[in-house]
């Protein structure tokens, strides 16, 4: 299953939710399912990619972290020859919550040490300096990651402040439509999510009502996922092309973390290059 190399650990030491004792829990869990990991590396300090890796001979990479440290860190890690496990370590998760549902750190390695872990070449969306593993949103509704970095830092003063911010963008645009396919709405949405499947990127469109009051709701947003909300469901497509209404550009969320894009977008599927381990169900 995983590579016959040695196991490194890559957390992030500065995230809102690292726990020293928690980190020494999953070092001997994974040191339990035969994979003690030879070097635990703070991701602050750099992590390898996969030239670094390839040469130093590493069958395993495990990364604990949340949406912002899995994604850099998978990032370099394209071509990569043994296998990488994702560990959720943040706020929402999006990539392991993908892959694993809700089970936690010490389950997901309890499931590699009975064997219960598989490689896996998972579906991404790429773009003009973009790569998503989860999701990706175009659109002002993009702001939300602004209020996420806050409920990270457990800020609450901020975040209410930048979700009325976002409330306020979200409503007022510029607005985001579907050039190809040309589907959805022709007023354009606060927000068009793509999701990566094996088939093609299913599509969804946020409109500015729903996405806006919901992030008027400042507190709820400790308890509530936008994702839940009201949306236009436009299909599956393996080539999406987004364009801004008022010409500006578009706002970004990549696998959770925020980004700033051209007026006019263009979103391929592909294939991540290297195998994840993911569960042997699919789930």
């Amino acid at each position: 299953m995983a590579g016959t190399g040695d196991t490194w650990l890559i957390y992030n030491g500065a995230s809102g939710s690292h726990d020293d004792a928690a980190l020494q829990q999953l070092i001997a869990a994974l040191s339990a399912a035969g994979h003690a990991p030879a070097k635990v590396l703070d991701c602050k300090d750099g992590t390898p990619g996969a030239d670094q890796a390839n040469a130093d001979g590493l069958g395993m990479l495990v990364v604990h972290g949340g949406d912002g440290t899995i994604s850099r860190t998978l990032g370099g890690l394209e071509g990569f020859g043994g296998t990488v496990l994702p560990l959720p370590g943040g706020t929402f998760n999006l990539l392991a919550r993908e892959m694993f549902g809700e089970r936690d750190p010490l389950e997901i390695v309890a499931l590699l040490g009975d064997s219960g872990l598989v490689p896996t070449r998972r579906a991404c969306i790429r773009g003009e300096g973009v790569l998503a593993l989860a999701e990706l949103l175009a659109g002002p509704g993009a702001k939300w990651a602004d209020v996420r970095e806050e409920l990270r830092e457990s800020n609450l003063g901020e975040m209410i402040v930048k979700g009325w911010d976002a409330a306020a963008t979200s409503a007022v645009g510029p607005m985001v439509a579907l050039a190809e396919p040309a589907v959805g709405s022709a007023e354009g949405y606060a927000g068009i999510r793509l999701c990566p499947r094996s088939a093609g990127m299913t599509i969804d469109g946020y409109r500015a009502e729903g996405l806006g009051d919901y992030l008027q709701q400042g507190i709820a947003i400790l308890r509530r996922d936008f994702r839940e909300g009201p949306h236009d469901e436009l299909g599956t497509a393996r080539r999406v092309v987004c364009r801004s209404l008022d010409n500006a550009p578009i706002p970004l969320m990549v696998d959770g973390e925020r980004r700033e894009g051209a007026p006019a977008l263009t979103f391929s599927l592909d294939t991540f290059d290297c195998d994840l381990l993911g569960p042997r169900d699919g789930r």
